[in-house]
């Protein structure tokens, strides 16, 4: 256990998320997710949501600010600009962050942006596209 860190943040992914570089996604996936399918690093989080995952990923990863979506989920099949239970507390989990809320991609365009992924964490997440990428930013110095 580490000061100050949620204890979500293991040592596995926190050392996946300090080898990301900027650019680099990683995706915090549903139960539902074929992750193994596409992960290049997989990281499993049984039992636990998306939800807190993201909270902590966010507490000590930044998103990208040179890019327009730098938190994307799935499109809801069929009807692309409804909100999913899920999504509205990721927007929620993103919000307190000072983040803007996630855009959205197809079910296949997702897949395909997942696949190139720096890693894939695996949770229990029930709740159907309850599935997020998130980009990782730069750390600023000022001084």
């Amino acid at each position: 256990m580490l000061k100050g860190l949620s204890p979500l943040l293991s040592a596995d992914l926190l050392h996946a998320l300090a080898s990301m570089g900027h650019g680099d996604d990683i995706v915090l996936a549903d139960a539902n997710f074929p992750s193994a399918t596409h992960a290049k690093r997989l990281i499993r989080m049984p039992g636990v949501g998306v939800g807190e995952v993201l909270d902590a990923v966010l507490s000590v990863m930044p998103l990208d600010t040179f890019v327009d979506a730098p938190a994307l989920t799935m499109q809801v099949v069929g009807d692309a600009q409804s909100t999913p239970p899920a999504v509205a507390d990721f927007n929620r989990v993103l919000a307190r962050h000072g983040a803007q809320p996630a855009s959205s991609l197809d079910r296949f365009a997702f897949y395909e942006r997942a696949a190139q992924a720096f890693a894939v964490i695996a949770t229990g997440e029930t709740r159907v596209y309850g599935n997020i990428i998130l980009r990782k930013g730069v750390v600023l110095h000022h001084g």
